[in-house]
């Protein structure tokens, strides 16, 4: 191998690079933890993973509430991690103890999902992997569906999707393909829950050329939503949550699809949370601090309400 072979290529701090021999390095490891299967973690919610059936193999880890009643059903909640859609994993520690951490609150059900990252796998690989999760999920509504979590103990006529970051971006998505009727999953969304959501820059930067070759620029529906209006009034769920950090980067594009999301048409209810004195993401970098306790409230009263 010549020196010239792993030069960089691209590099995008804090993400990933590529070297000229088509390497992919990240800047930054995932701590992967296993799923605890029969035994119930520090929230008191049991872990499994499941491969869903496709063409692509994607994974998701599905979580439990150990101590519910077996006899009665519970609603469903589809998660999807962010990390500009190039870093995370479903099966990390970070994710893995949040989605189980909103299990416990809210006696839900979950499924995080776990898409292929760029740019190993261009986009839209993430959001087409994402669909198929769904899709999954969606097939166990009549009873028939191959998962015995789903089969016996979830409500599908109570599903919410949420994301953050990319996964909330990602989530967007889904709602958008269940209102457009794609593939007939007939499975209607109770409500949808965007956490520092990222929808773009006023320009689409060198990082997403290179991710998503087939971006159509600045207004292109999946970067831009809100630039999208007449497409934001056919989001097909009950009710929005959207929620921003007051020093995040990027809060402004949250804010402005919540603005847009209100004026679209759309005839559900929509909220919005701004946590001051905060950065993105913070409730994953830091859980344990009294703004994520509050953060946590919110999300679970919306879901639970």
């Amino acid at each position: 191998m010549s020196s010239s072979d792993t030069q960089t290529l691209h590099s995008f701090p804090p993400f990933f690079q590529i070297l000229q021999n088509g390497v992919v390095k990240r800047f930054f490891d995932d701590k992967l933890i296993s799923p605890t299967n029969d035994t119930p973690d520090s929230h008191g919610v049991i872990t499994r993973d499941v491969v869903v059936p496709s063409e692509n193999k994607v994974g998701a880890r599905l979580f439990l509430p150990a101590n519910s009643d077996p006899t009665r059903k519970l609603p469903v909640l589809v998660y999807v991690h962010g990390g500009a859609f190039s870093i995370g994993s479903a099966f990390s520690e970070a994710y893995t103890n949040y989605v189980s951490s909103v299990v416990a609150e809210s006696d839900f059900i979950a499924v995080s999902v776990e898409y292929r990252l760029a740019p190993e796998n261009l986009m839209p690989a993430c959001y087409d992997d994402s669909w198929e999760v769904f899709k999954w999920v969606a097939s166990h509504g009549s009873g028939q569906g191959s998962d015995p979590w789903l089969t016996e103990r979830a409500d599908l006529t109570r599903v919410f999707v949420a994301g953050d970051s990319a996964g909330a971006n990602i989530a967007h998505d889904l709602v958008i393909r269940v209102g457009a009727g794609q593939d007939g999953v007939g499975l209607k969304i109770s409500g949808i829950v965007l956490m520092h959501p990222y929808f773009g820059n006023d320009e689409v930067t060198p990082m997403m050329k290179v991710i998503f070759p087939g971006i159509t620029g600045y207004d292109d529906p999946r970067y831009n939503p809100a630039a999208n209006p007449g497409l934001m009034g056919g989001i097909q769920c009950g009710k929005v949550l959207v929620c921003v950090a007051e020093k995040d980067r990027i809060k402004d594009r949250g804010v402005k699809y919540y603005e847009v999301l209100k004026k679209s048409g759309f005839r559900g209810e929509v909220e919005f949370v701004e946590t001051k004195g905060e950065n993105h993401v913070f409730h994953l970098f830091n859980p344990g601090c009294e703004n994520a306790g509050e953060l946590m409230k919110s999300v679970v009263s919306f879901l639970k309400n």
